[in-house]
């Protein structure tokens, strides 16, 4: 949500019992990220749950809620939240009329109970702010510390202590967490904002409790129910690239000649993707990788697994280069068609694609090692980078429908219906997504 926000406000409800249910995906680590929040005074009267960046404490979730300046609940959780590649489903279920304290607030992630590092219950019957005042989603009450990230399916009941069962549940074939369809009851003030692809506030609780967006929320596809890959800030090789857009775009720096990878690997299927060059003139890699490796072992060309259409129109692989197409600049878009079931790689420059490859026949494109073959028998597909430690701007689109904040000008699924491409996906290829991984393979 980056410098956006989502808010409303209401009318005094049930201020005791209350749950909170949504589905985040973090872009930003080591920063403080607000979830959600309520009151009316940042410093006295609020409630906030957020990721902590503070020394000692980063990455952990913390809950604080304070009436006249006097914390009345508070909690930090025992563990760390670093994935940056899946969302966490965090539910936050109150009931100040419980007896026992330790039933009087919960959180859960995926489905789990925490623990907590160091925590303070309420009192019993203890009026909290939620239910009385402005909530705001993405910020504190101040309007600080902005989430970065991706956020889906945020459910707030009015009345009703749910657990995490209500909102999700267990795949019986992999045994991962997964969204469900809310069953709840939401009370009075209650509301349900699916944030999808049409406006991120809209209420589809029944209750008709829209909430306001400050800033211009961007719409993707990427959500709990479908997660879509992105660039991954963990396998920073480039050991400073700048990251943002949740990650589809970044900034290399100039610190030495290394690459960027994707948050997901595949080895079996047909994928496909879309980079565009956005700013910068160092000589460019874009391509995929079949090993991991540390910051000082080169560029993508460089390696055995590692393929790359480099920006003066050639074609890299461990350590050689050959003519291959067109070379490419500022504003173009390379398309890479990954076939992993006939060992083939294809790329493209604004919807041509090179070197007389046409992966929907099945024909040209360049033969790459069996993926069983290579160091870790997965391909990261994409990978870029730039030679010497340049400076360039990427944007990934792995289906999103934008660069950036642009929206692509073009709507081109997959066969599945998923993604939003700039150029027709190749027939038989496939967004990079966890609902075609479980179809397709991956």
């Amino acid at each position: 949500m980056a410098t956006t926000r989502l808010e409303k406000t209401f009318t005094a409800s049930n201020r005791k019992t209350f749950t909170i249910s949504t589905w985040i995906k973090r872009s930003a680590l080591t920063v403080n990220n607000c979830i959600y929040s309520a009151g009316t005074n940042d410093s006295t009267d609020r409630e906030l749950l957020v990721f902590l960046a503070d020394a000692g404490e980063e990455d952990k979730l913390y809950f604080n809620a304070k009436v006249s300046n006097s914390t009345v609940a508070q909690f930090y959780t025992s563990r760390q939240f670093r994935d940056v590649g899946a969302f966490y489903h965090i539910v936050l279920a109150f009931d100040t009329t419980q007896a026992t304290d330790t039933n009087r607030m919960k959180l859960y992630v995926n489905g789990e109970l925490q623990t907590f590092q160091s925590v303070t219950y309420p009192n019993q019957n203890r009026d909290m702010n939620t239910n009385n005042t402005v909530h705001k989603i993405g910020s504190t009450v101040a309007n600080g510390q902005y989430f970065n990230g991706l956020m889906s399916y945020f459910a707030f009941v009015d009345g009703t202590q749910y657990d995490p069962s209500y909102f999700g549940e267990t795949d019986s074939s992999s045994g991962i967490w997964k969204w469900k369809s809310p069953s709840v009851t939401y009370g009075t003030n209650g509301f349900f904002l699916k944030m999808d692809t049409s406006s991120p506030g809209t209420d589809t609780s029944g209750n008709s409790n829209t909430f306001t967006a400050s800033g211009t929320p961007t719409l993707t596809q990427d959500n709990a129910s479908n997660n879509l890959a992105t660039m991954n800030p963990l396998d920073n090789y480039y050991q400073g690239s700048i990251f943002s857009n949740g990650n589809n775009t970044f900034l290399t720096t100039d610190v030495s000649t290394t690459y960027n990878t994707s948050s997901i690997m595949v080895n079996t299927g047909k994928w496909y993707v879309e980079c565009k060059v956005v700013s910068g003139s160092a000589t460019t890699n874009i391509g995929i990788v079949g090993e991991m490796a540390d910051a000082t072992t080169g560029q993508i060309k460089a390696k055995e697994f590692g393929y790359a259409y480099i920006s003066n129109g050639e074609f890299g692989n461990n350590g050689s280069a050959s003519s291959y197409g067109s070379s490419y600049a500022n504003g173009d878009i390379i398309g890479i068609a990954l076939d992993c079931t006939n060992n083939k790689l294809y790329f493209s420059k604004n919807g041509t694609f090179q070197d007389s490859g046409n992966p929907s026949a099945g024909s040209g494109g360049k033969t790459i090692t069996a993926v069983a073959s290579t160091t870790l028998g997965l391909y990261t597909f994409a990978a870029c980078d730039t030679s010497n430690g340049d400076v360039r701007t990427f944007s990934f689109n792995f289906g999103n429908g934008f660069f950036g904040t642009t929206a692509v000008a073009s709507s081109n699924a997959d066969a599945a219906g998923h993604g939003l491409f700039e150029y027709a996906v190749p027939t038989g290829f496939f967004t990079l997504n966890t609902k075609n991984l479980n179809t397709y393979g991956g």
